[in-house]
């Protein structure tokens, strides 16, 4: 009767670890038992008293080094095993280890005595079939891959495989190299693809340096950005040394990207007919012209959205959507009530100041800064003389998306539909106020998790399943991004000053201004100023304001949290996505 074991502490324990520490604890475990006969059928043990007995260390380290030299242990279950020995015989010269039998009962028990890599399984054998047989091997162990082999190229016994979710299927007769193939997609794919994506960006690292140091336009910045997140979601799995070097080359590239706002940003408001796409040319250059071609528009801002999260959630969409995408500067600041606002009026925060005073609220009133954004739109449309109907819809959390979805399937759509969704921006800010989405976020890549998480599991997949039986343009955006700050810079100002981290305004300002990006003149960025001495400074790379009284703490409580308001490629260059439903 074999042995089974529990493992008592198994974090940070790797497969083959796990399998050598089992191995050698029974060895243990025997010898402690000279005078009894048979030993029970479950005992625990911790790994530390094993490892620190000579001999239990040394049968560790062999065990190890013998499973390190295997490229995988297989299971092969084939009533005609006997005809298969040159493939075994491939197969273990290849450094694989095979072990064999010929029915799925025994395949059951040998299953249950020892993990296995990967299992190859005959589809027609006596007594139990191999779907049969697969089903209870799922039950046992559910997370080995298997692959079927096969005489049968019936479509009923295929979609039964695939729908008890085999990782590959292969006909009789097969050749080694089939074999060797289905075992470097199942049990290798991981390895190769991140040694491939760390040998890739090693050879790109040096273009994308040299492009960083080149005088970049408008446009080769936004190709440069999405190729940094196009490597940073590649290497995203290995967690190597390539990852840091990637880390390294975005702070060096935000560096170069905010020398290049404070040469031409000015000049983009000063002359708009020149510019890039910024915030308040949304609706005129991807809304107004869908509309006068008949289109109908459904319009979502997804608040704080990043470009990667952006590449991340469209995985879940590109079955129902063809996607047209680009990207677009978020204006100055990056923040919610200057940059939406912007998007929903066409106008520049101080042009909505001068024609609109009673819609724009200054950073000094406790009043909402985002309350008046269906006016906005409003007069945008009025502005241009537009005869569309329209509604506006803003979703904070998935009790509100609920009821909206239960009330909007038995109504008419207006031509334009203006939706805005703050579940990211709500996300962001609660990972700063709270240590347990601190911890489940710690990481970019847990950032970009829990929003896909999110999407799939919320309201928001139902939402665009719907969209797609609609004959819309969805336009899929966001008023800016936000950064992962890690550099506390000082800065002091009075009691008016706002209490945003990555920008300040206000009179009284002391700070270096060798570390900020220094505006004097707010009219000349589209910004209101208070009063006639107002300044504004916003942070650069990854810094963060903070002040000096109680300095330490603000640090501690504020590193490593996602931010938004200053000037880098992660907030400013923010996605702008068109989807129509696939066949219409």
């Amino acid at each position: 009767m074999p042995l089974r074991y529990t493992l008592e502490n198994e974090k940070g324990i790797s497969r083959k670890e796990k399998f050598a520490l089992r191995i050698v604890a029974q060895i243990w475990f025997l010898s402690c038992l000279p005078f009894k006969n048979t030993p029970p059928s479950t005992f625990s043990f911790f790994i530390s008293p094993i490892l620190s007995s000579p001999h239990g260390l040394s049968h560790f380290r062999f065990l190890l080094s013998y499973f390190e030299t295997m490229l995988g242990r297989l299971l092969w279950v084939d009533d005609e095993i006997d005809l298969l020995k040159a493939h075994i015989i491939f197969l273990k010269n290849k450094d694989y280890e095979v072990t064999t039998c010929s029915n799925g009962t025994d395949a059951l028990d040998i299953c249950r005595e020892q993990p296995f890599d990967l299992i190859l399984l005959d589809e027609n054998m006596p007594g139990l079939s191999g779907l049969e047989t697969l089903a209870r091997i799922k039950d046992i162990l559910p997370n080995v891959p298997v692959v079927m082999v096969t005489k049968n190229e019936t479509e009923d016994i295929m979609n039964q495989a695939i729908g008890a979710k085999i990782a590959d299927y292969l006909i009789k007769p097969v050749n080694p190299n089939q074999i060797l193939l289905a075992l470097k997609k199942n049990i290798h794919r991981k390895e190769l693809e991140n040694e491939a994506a760390e040998t890739s960006y090693r050879q790109e690292f040096s273009r994308i340096g040299m492009q960083i140091s080149d005088n970049l336009s408008a446009e080769e910045w936004k190709e440069l950005y999405r190729k940094l997140v196009h490597w940073e979601l590649e290497l995203a799995p290995t967690d190597g040394a390539m990852s840091e070097m990637l880390s390294m080359q975005k702070q060096e590239a935000n560096a170069a990207f905010a020398k290049f706002i404070r040469k031409h940003y000015e000049d983009w408001i000063a002359h708009p007919e020149e510019r890039p796409l910024i915030s308040p040319d949304i609706f005129r250059n991807a809304v107004f012209p869908r509309l006068r071609n008949g289109r109908k528009v459904m319009l979502l801002v997804l608040d704080n959205l990043r470009y990667d999260q952006w590449r991340i959630i469209s995985q879940d969409l590109a079955d129902d959507f063809d996607m047209e995408e680009e990207l677009y500067f978020s204006i100055l600041p990056t923040a919610t009530q200057y940059a939406r606002n912007a998007i929903f009026s066409g106008l520049m925060p101080l042009q909505i100041r001068e024609r609109y005073p009673h819609l724009w609220v200054d950073e000094e009133e406790d009043e909402g800064k985002n309350l008046n954004e269906e006016e906005l739109i409003r007069t945008h449309l009025e502005r241009l003389r537009r005869k569309e109907l329209f509604t506006y819809t803003k979703l904070n959390d998935s009790v509100a998306a609920d009821k909206f979805l239960s009330q909007v399937r038995s109504m008419p759509l207006a031509p334009l539909s203006v939706m805005v969704i703050n579940f990211i921006d709500i996300l962001s800010h609660a990972r700063t106020e709270s240590r347990m989405v601190r911890e489940l976020a710690s990481s970019e890549a847990a950032y970009r998790s829990i929003t896909r998480s999110w999407f799939q599991h919320s309201s928001m997949k139902e939402l665009f399943k719907w969209l797609a039986s609609l004959d819309y343009d969805i336009i899929i955006t966001t008023d800016h991004g936000s950064i992962r700050t890690d550099e506390a810079i000082r800065v002091v100002g009075d009691k008016n000053v706002n209490t945003n981290l990555r920008y300040k305004l206000g009179k009284n300002l002391s700070y270096n201004p060798k570390e900020v990006y220094e505006v004097k003149d707010p009219k000349r960025l589209g910004l209101p100023a208070p009063n006639l001495s107002t300044t504004y400074i916003f942070a650069t790379g990854s810094r963060f304001f903070a002040y000096p009284n109680n300095f330490n703490h603000y640090v501690q409580y504020y590193k490593n949290t996602f931010q938004h308001g200053g000037v880098s490629l992660e907030e400013m260059l923010v996605p702008l996505v068109t989807l129509r439903a696939k066949n219409r």
